[in-house]
C-alpha cells in the first residue's frame, strides 16, 4: 500500500522521528513502523491527526491507497459476479437438460430433485440480478465491459440503458419459448402424444 510510504516521506520532509510522530498522534513507536512498513493501516482519528501534523489533506495523504482500494474493489466484485454467473449458467444448463431424464428414470424421485434443481437454479439467478442491479449493469455490452474490467461512456451508457426494457422483454419471451418446448417434450414422453 502507498500510504506507508506517504507517512514516511511525510515525516522525513518534517525531520521527525518516528518517536516524534508517535507523540503527536498519540499512538506508540512500533504503531508508526507498522504503518511505514504497511503491516496494519490506521484509523480514521490516526488519519485526520497525520494530516493535521503533516499540513496536507487526506485526499493528498491516502490518495495512492484510494485507487488501489478500489481496483481491489472493482475485482473482487468481477470475480464474485464471474462465479455466480458460472453456477448459474451450469444450473441453467442443468434444469434445461435433465428433466426428462430425471422423470423417465426416476419417476417421482426424479420429480423431487428436479424442484431442488429448479429452486436452487433460481435462488442463483435472483443473486446474480440482485448483483447485477448493485453494479448497475444489466445489458448484454454492458455485463461483458464489466467482466473485462471496462467501462462505457455516457453515451454508450445510456445508449444501453434505452435497450434494457426490450431486452428485459426478449428474455421473457425466449423463457417462456424455452418452458414451452420443455414442457411439450414432456408431454410427448408421458404419451400424451401420439408419436
Amino acid at each position: 500500500m502507498q500510504l506507508g510510504k506517504q507517512i514516511r516521506k511525510y515525516r522525513n520532509e518534517q525531520s521527525l522521528s518516528q518517536d516524534g510522530l508517535a507523540e503527536k498522534i498519540y499512538v506508540s513507536r512500533q504503531t508508526i513502523s507498522n504503518w511505514e512498513n504497511s503491516k496494519s493501516y490506521p484509523d480514521v482519528n490516526s488519519l485526520v491527526l497525520l494530516s493535521d501534523v503533516f499540513g496536507v489533506s487526506l485526499d493528498q495523504l491516502i490518495k495512492g491507497d484510494v485507487s488501489i482500494m478500489k481496483e481491489q474493489i472493482n475485482k473482487q466484485d468481477q470475480q464474485r459476479f464471474g462465479r455466480l454467473s458460472w453456477i448459474f449458467t451450469g444450473l441453467l444448463l442443468a434444469a434445461i437438460l435433465t428433466p426428462i431424464p430425471l422423470v423417465h428414470f426416476l419417476s417421482y424421485v426424479g420429480v423431487g430433485i428436479y424442484i431442488v434443481l429448479f429452486a436452487v437454479a433460481m435462488y442463483v439467478a435472483a443473486l446474480v440480478e440482485k448483483e447485477k442491479k448493485k453494479l448497475d449493469i444489466q445489458t448484454y455490452r454492458e455485463i461483458l465491459a464489466f467482466t473485462e474490467g471496462k467501462s462505457l461512456d455516457e453515451i454508450e451508457k445510456a445508449r444501453e440503458e434505452g435497450k434494457r426494457p426490450y431486452q428485459t422483454l426478449l428474455f421473457a419471451v425466449a423463457a417462456g419459448a424455452i418452458t414451452l418446448v420443455v414442457a411439450l417434450l414432456f408431454l410427448w414422453i408421458l404419451g400424451a402424444f401420439p408419436a
